[in-house]
């Protein structure tokens, strides 16, 4: 190409990671989940045509090792300016790593006219390894649903896409500590991980699929509550012999049983971590249980409380 656009801009918003639904696989299709994009949280980045290869901004160094991995794959110049202008905190849960990725790889793909699709970039980027929440909210935005893996999986297909009530609102409560295990940590956290039960798996997709994802259709929120908090239980409970219980951080754990005793729903901690979530349905009461927290939990220096909006449209890109 000897023209390029002068400038491509992608948004990618980050995500809560609600649970896996079957991390046995005992049918043949492993881990599957549910999340939902997030407004609020992003990454924003953008490409300009320069002399020189340069990267400036947030997250540099991750994003000069993707740029580098799209570049064995795929047949651009190096000869561009990428500039990180904001990017979703890394190893808390929120998929800094994806939507990094799918950024930078979007913005290539209209910058250089490489043609792919977001899938593609996924998995030139070895992302979706587990999880399709991801790629599945930058596609759509909203709540997502992933079916797994299987025998043939390349990134897993999204089965279930429904938008959030725009009243909706999430309550996050960050450790400003501790980050997630990420990275060669997790994959040896799934290595240790014993079995789960395939009767638990039954039962959890059942909660999704007959009262979860209706419960989001009808507007109920008190039932879609009942269901991740149930979901986000079972699989803390796997999970707690290797991040040292249901919540990774015991601080959340406190923060997080203090609002669901003034009524919060959804009790969770998505990924791994050590970020918490739950949900109200109203944003007049996010923020007032908000400030009511930050009061209660005025004597920690770790704990940090923010008010999300569900992202019901996915990541953009802009083309100048």
């Amino acid at each position: 190409m000897n023209s390029h656009p002068a400038k491509v801009t992608v948004i990618a918003p980050a995500r809560l990671h609600m649970g896996f639904i079957d991390l046995s696989g005992a049918l043949g299709r492993q881990f599957g989940s549910i999340g939902v994009a997030l407004n609020e949280i992003h990454t924003r980045l953008s490409i300009k045509p320069s002399n020189v290869f340069n990267v400036v901004g947030h997250s540099v160094d991750r994003a000069v090792k993707c740029v580098n991995f799209l570049h064995q794959s795929l047949d651009f110049s190096e000869h561009f300016l990428l500039e990180i202008e904001s990017a979703i905190p890394e190893h808390v849960g929120l998929g800094s790593g994806t939507q990094l990725s799918l950024a930078i790889g979007m913005a290539l793909n209209a910058f250089f006219d490489l043609g792919l699709s977001v899938r593609e970039v996924a998995a030139l980027t070895d992302r979706g390894m587990r999880s399709g929440i991801g790629i599945g909210v930058f596609e759509q935005g909203g709540l997502v649903v992933d079916g797994g893996r299987g025998e043939n999986t390349i990134t897993p297909p999204v089965i279930s896409h429904l938008n959030i009530p725009d009243n909706w609102r999430f309550i996050l409560v960050f450790d400003r500590r501790g980050k997630g295990l990420h990275g060669n940590q997790e994959i040896d956290a799934f290595k240790e991980l014993p079995g789960f039960p395939q009767e638990e798996a039954a039962r959890l997709c059942y909660l999704l699929m007959m009262q979860g994802l209706p419960a989001v259709a009808e507007q109920d929120i008190s039932r879609f509550g009942e269901v991740i908090s149930i979901l986000q239980q079972s699989v803390g409970d796997h999970f707690a012999p290797v991040q040292g219980g249901v919540f990774a951080s015991q601080e959340v754990d406190q923060a997080m049983q203090w609002l669901k005793a003034q009524g919060a729903v959804a009790i969770g901690q998505t990924s791994w971590g050590p970020t918490g979530f739950c949900a109200v349905d109203d944003q007049i009461v996010a923020e007032s249980l908000k400030q009511q927290a930050e009061q209660q939990f005025s004597q920690s220096k770790n704990l940090h409380f923010a008010v999300a909006s569900v992202r019901n449209n996915g990541g953009e890109v802009i083309v100048e």
